[in-house]
């Protein structure tokens, strides 16, 4: 048989075809792999010489799941479920083939790849490597029949768990629920798949009932299904709101399982083309693809970044010690410098703390803890002891004098090469590099709190910040695992400013009437993780008012703080931290904060304003409003002009809801016209604030969009 195709190379070994599949850069199921795996299969199935067939891949994959750009803008559902059955045709040519087929998976294992590897009729895995079916997380349900396979090799309840969660497993949990028949190391792979293939061969294993179609011993009683799924649609319809795939997955389980499979995988190919042409899934697959890109910039393609090996922590607070867990996970070498010895240990303590959630989760040992500490990490009271540091993140005091102290002093003690890079939320980084002789070493890496848990890392280009600087930082957030998102130097950068005008418009419809409650159940249900009141309640009510102070003064008339937001904060309730803020935290469950209510109420009767009733779209709709304006406006200043960005930005900073694209991406399917005349209608009505910017009123006049 032929053994050179594009992207697969065929050896024999002892009767066994093996295929060495390779289709950089993670052997995606591209329309060229699929159509060489189809031939090579059909050579195989007509020579004499070829008893048995062997799937292997190279690198980390042994298949990582289809190619999602080549489904993410299709809108024909027909012509999408007509592909669909043909992959499923070769799927099933694969199961009820003429020869016996062994998977040696050797790495990855996901999607549509653990979908073929399920139609062979064995499976041999590496130790460590990861199998599962992901799709929900891009919007999508498996749609080669891993909604029938899967939970006829391991049953209901792990396929359930598997199918609409997306976790993927290890190959030794996969091994023991029975979705590979062996482990073994990756030396010992395809002779542990040949060694198989001859059970086949020798008649120890029978082709017929080794397909996984033919297994039935897991079909649940008629019972034990309906009491199963059941409470998988109760969970969820309580979990996954807003989401397409997770219900789609359980309709498919529910409704298949059945003795035609080849009935119940056309219906999957149906219920999986509802996924992939709804918004939801081309969102999430938007959201999958810009965050692979991300900090890809043209500015920096072609320079070599400099490698990171120690990094320094000036400051040891509630950020720097998330920071510190983040360096130390990602096995960097660390330095913690703090004031004195008493702040040292204090720093020391809390960093400890942070690992606290996967100790107890078991994903680490305390020792293993110990060890890293020892290994890692050093700590000093002494500027003079970071000579040897390729980076120095500040997270000290929010004062500019002591910053550019501190930035003073170290640039004569540290090498030219070594970035500075500054965590502060609100002071002008520009300014603060303003004091270096080379200003170009310096930029912003605001970290998002909890640094240890959230994935954002806001990169924030100062006026003369490098190429160089850039390129070594963008490649130090992928070192550490964070998604970075470059912007420009400007009042709370892109996603507190942002936020502020997602969020900001609040406080002008509660003066205007409507109930606080309203507001935060109307956010809820948009999607975002809280409403206006308990996020500044967490965020700390002055912080908030500083950070708006600061913006009239930095931004001019149109953020000018608003006379109800002067006169909550002069009640001194902060939120949380202080006990009350918009609501009370004194008893077993939070309530509306008596002294806030009042301050309302009273700026109601001095203003002649009565309780007023607003749907929650009409809420909905000025807060959106209010927040694509100013990403427009902030598109206007320069802070940032990459939409995909943006969204990212306040997907993974703000919890912004995933299904639906991003604040710009929402925008687009909204209407920019529709958006501009709603900001001229809010404008009349609130003033300034909401006045429409240019950008936005351009776009509507030509009916164009953030995403082309």
């Amino acid at each position: 048989m032929k053994t050179d195709y594009q992207t697969i190379q065929v050896e024999l070994k002892d009767n066994v075809a093996v295929f060495t599949m390779n289709n950089p850069p993670v052997n995606q199921l591209s329309a060229q792999f699929r159509s060489d795996l189809a031939e090579a299969f059909d050579e195989a199935y007509g020579d004499d010489g070829v008893k048995a067939i062997a799937l292997t891949g190279t690198g980390k994959n042994f298949i990582a799941g289809a190619d999602i750009t080549e489904i993410q803008h299709i809108e024909n559902k027909a012509e999408l479920v007509s592909g669909m059955m043909e992959g499923i045709k070769f799927m099933n040519h694969i199961e009820t083939g003429p020869k016996p087929v062994v998977a040696a998976i050797n790495g990855n294992c996901l999607g549509g790849g653990l979908e073929i590897a399920m139609c062979c009729h064995y499976r041999v895995a590496v130790n460590g490597i990861h199998l599962g079916q992901p799709e929900v997380q891009i919007g999508l349900i498996p749609g080669a029949g891993g909604t029938q396979r899967l939970p006829r090799l391991i049953g209901l309840r792990y396929a359930l768990e598997m199918i609409t969660i997306g976790k993927p497993i290890k190959a030794e949990v996969a091994h023991q629920r029975g979705l590979v028949d062996e482990v073994t190391d990756p030396e010992k792979l395809v002779e542990a798949a040949v060694k198989a293939a001859g059970r086949f061969m020798a008649g120890e294993l029978n082709l017929k009932a080794r397909a996984t179609r033919n297994r039935h011993h897991w079909i649940p009683s008629a019972a034990e299904k309906k009491a199963l799924m059941d409470f998988t649609k109760a969970m969820t319809a309580a979990q996954a709101k807003g989401y397409i795939a997770p219900f789609k997955a359980v309709e498919a389980i529910d409704k298949g399982l059945s003795y035609d499979i080849d009935a119940d995988l056309g219906r999957e190919a149906e219920l999986f083309a509802d996924c992939a042409v709804s918004d939801v899934a081309k969102n999430l697959i938007g959201i999958f693809l810009n965050t692979r890109a991300a900090g890809r910039l043209p500015r920096i393609e072609g320079i070599e970044p400099a490698k990171i090996r120690k990094v320094a922590m000036l400051g040891g607070g509630v950020m720097g010690c998330g920071i510190v867990n983040v360096l130390l996970k990602a096995g960097f070498e660390t330095v913690l410098w703090d004031i004195n010895a008493e702040a040292l240990k204090k720093g020391v303590g809390s960093i400890r703390k942070t690992f606290d959630y996967p100790i107890k989760k078991r994903k680490m040992k305390p020792a293993d803890l110990e060890i890293m500490l020892d290994q890692q990490l050093t700590t000093t009271a002494s500027l003079e002891d970071l000579t040897d540091v390729d980076l120095i993140i500040e997270a000290v005091l929010e004062n500019m004098q002591v910053k550019q102290d501190i930035w003073k002093t170290l640039e004569g003690i540290c090498g030219s090469d070594v970035v500075f890079a500054t965590n502060t939320s609100a002071l002008p980084i520009s300014e603060m590099a303003s004091i270096l002789e080379d200003p170009g070493r310096m930029l912003g890496l605001h970290f998002f709190n909890p640094a240890h848990r959230m994935m954002l890392l806001e990169i924030i280009c100062a006026e003369k910040t490098s190429d160089q600087t850039l390129a070594t930082s963008v490649s130090f957030a992928r070192a550490i695992k964070k998604i970075p998102i470059v912007v420009n130097d400007g009042p709370g950068f892109y996603v507190s400013r942002q936020l502020g005008g997602l969020l900001g418009g609040a406080v002008y419809l509660t003066a205007d009437g409507v109930a606080g409650a309203d507001i935060e159940t109307a956010m809820l249900d948009f999607g975002m993780p809280m409403g206006p009141a308990t996020l500044s309640d967490l965020t700390g009510i002055d912080i908030g008012y500083h950070v708006s102070k600061t913006f009239e003064k930095r931004l001019g008339e149109r953020y000018k703080v608003h006379p109800l937001t002067e006169l909550i904060y002069q009640t001194g309730c902060y939120g949380r931290k202080t006990g009350a803020g918009y609501f009370d935290y004194s008893g077993d469950q939070p309530v509306p904060n008596p002294k806030v209510v009042e301050v309302v109420q009273k700026y109601h009767r001095d203003t002649g304003v009565t309780p007023k009733e607003m749907s929650k779209d009409e809420i909905i709709d000025a807060l959106l409003a209010l927040g694509i304006n100013e990403a427009a406006l902030m598109m206007e200043e320069g802070i940032c002009d990459r939409p995909q960005d943006m969204d990212l930005a306040m997907i993974y900073g703000t919890g912004f809801p995933p299904y639906r694209g991003g604040i710009l991406r929402y925008a687009d399917k909204w209407g920019l016209k529709n958006v501009y005349e709603k900001l001229v209608t809010l404008e009349k009505q609130f003033g300034l604030r909401f006045k429409p910017a240019e950008l936005i009123k351009e776009m509507a006049d030509e009916e164009s969009k953030f995403y082309n």
